[in-house]
């Protein structure tokens, strides 16, 4: 019996208010970052910390760093 690592991970970002900012999805090919109520993503990054960033850039400007919990 063999196991095997999932084949991708969700973080959900909370802004400063505790509102869901965004996703961070980790798939065979990179971070998928998605904004909150977004009907697509955007992009796929290499690494979770520029993904994190990538998010972080999409929130209204003056958005504190957001809290990443894992899901």
């Amino acid at each position: 019996m063999s196991i095997t690592s999932p084949t991708s991970t969700l973080w959900v970002a909370y802004g400063s208010q505790g509102r869901v900012a965004g996703t961070v999805r980790r798939t065979e090919d990179g971070y998928i970052v998605t904004m909150a109520a977004a009907d697509a993503s955007v992009g796929t990054y290499p690494s979770m910390e520029i993904a994190k960033s990538a998010l972080h850039s999409h929130m209204p400007p003056g958005s504190d760093w957001p809290m990443f919990r894992e899901h």
